[in-house]
């Protein structure tokens, strides 16, 4: 964030998942962030752990003048607030809109430096470096809200709405849902980034609630009066050998469908920066960007936009979110067909998580490819969705619906190692 004075080297096995143990053990609120190295337009997430035992209130989060960081998720149904909206499909279990928290203790990481904003004592380290790792269950028996001819066939109603002009796209997700006696998230953390690190990875505590998230993609990012978003539109899978990887590569790029699946979404993008922005300030820094993932390739464009001055993160937020990459476009009429037309309540899924420092700068992913649980309830859940468009072909899109799920799949059924 801002500044990290205390430095500290840690030369023992498994210093960062030992600390998340007995984080976790000691602290009600938690939020790991790994970028893992990615070479990403405008930069991966940064690696940082916050911690607390406070919420903040609504007032608190939203109060430019308080000058502390805040680290939390924006819910999918915070849309509600933003416009005349409602969220009636059935949730898993009840999630707050707004969860954020001010950290007690802030950690930055690069590789096996650690540095922390306030002085740490050594006892400290040595109490990690002793802390015994037990590793914990991360299988589930789950299954989809939505089989796959109830989803082939709200595609075709879907593109029957294109047609009649409701919509352009529409981001239609399915939901899975499954119950466990016991489930570790912290496990499930270290095994997913073991089969798919991404460059918005995030583990997430609030109190008895996890998100466990191996995004690909950010939302917005603030950089002084820079404010950029990247969304991502168009997934090919990655090949087996060389030769199949660059012909993949190739293919995604040259997809007529996927790029103007892309540029839809992008000028949705534009339109929503350009409402907190200078005039005339919006511009595209890279369109279809093709970036290779453990898995994909993605498609990603970089949009960019002068913050106008004092906008507050409030006006930010609300003029934003939700990413239009979950939604389509239009996007308010969208959103309506996505109440009507999908099975669950998103809650946290396609929602956002990530920080503000003190002055005010951010950075956001969008929260997909990504595991909610809670322990209390013993249930979790985790949504997956593509672009719908006229030109979409239903199995398809639910293969690629699979595609995306593959990391997540193996985690719950106990086939991925930390």
């Amino acid at each position: 964030m801002n500044e990290y004075p205390f430095s500290y080297r840690l030369d023992f096995p498994n210093w960062k998942q030992k600390l998340i143990c007995w984080v976790n053990k000691n602290y009600d609120y938690l939020a790991l962030f790994q970028g893992n190295g990615y070479e990403y337009p405008e930069g991966p997430f940064q690696d940082f752990l916050f911690v607390a035992n406070t919420q903040l209130t609504e007032e608190e989060l939203w109060d430019d003048q308080r000058n502390v960081a805040k680290v939390g998720i924006f819910g999918y149904d915070l849309k509600n607030q933003i416009e005349k909206l409602e969220s009636n499909n059935r949730a898993t279990f009840k999630l707050p809109d707004l969860c954020f928290f001010t950290p007690e203790l802030s950690f930055s990481f690069q590789d096996n430096l650690v540095k922390s904003k306030t002085a740490i004592p050594n006892t400290f380290w040595t109490h990690i470096e002793n802390t015994v790792i037990e590793e914990g269950n991360t299988s589930c028996s789950f299954y989809g809200l939505t089989s796959k001819e109830e989803y082939i066939a709200t595609v075709k109603k879907i593109q029957d709405y294109i047609i009649e002009g409701e919509t352009y796209e529409m981001n239609f997700c399915q939901s899975f849902e499954g119950s466990f006696e016991h489930w570790d998230p912290v496990t499930a953390f270290f095994r997913l980034q073991g089969t798919s690190p991404m460059p918005f990875s995030s583990l997430f505590k609030a109190k008895h609630q996890w998100l466990v998230s191996a995004s690909p993609e950010r939302f917005i990012k603030r950089n002084h009066v820079r404010l950029i978003g990247q969304p991502i539109k168009g997934t090919i899978r990655r090949g087996s050998t060389v030769e199949e990887d660059r012909l993949n590569k190739e293919r995604l790029l040259a997809s007529e469908k996927e790029r103007a699946e892309n540029l839809m979404i992008t000028d949705l993008t534009r339109n929503d920066l350009s409402k907190v922005s200078e005039i005339g300030s919006v511009k595209v820094d890279e369109l279809f960007g093709v970036y290779a993932l453990p898995r994909v390739f993605q498609m990603i464009t970089t949009v960019s936009a002068e913050l106008k001055e004092n906008s507050s993160l409030k006006e930010i937020i609300h003029a934003t979110f939700p990413m239009g990459s979950m939604t389509g476009a239009p996007k308010i009429r969208t959103k309506k067909l996505i109440e009507q037309l999908e099975s669950f309540k998103r809650g946290w899924f396609s929602g956002a998580i990530g920080w503000v420092n003190e002055a005010g700068d951010f950075d956001f992913s969008v929260v997909i490819r990504s595991i909610i649980a809670d322990l209390e309830f013993k249930k979790l859940y985790f949504g997956v969705g593509s672009a719908i468009t006229i030109d979409s072909d239903p199995i398809q899109e639910y293969e690629e619906c699979e595609l995306k799920s593959q990391a997540i799949r193996e985690v719950l059924n106990g086939r991925s190692k930390s």
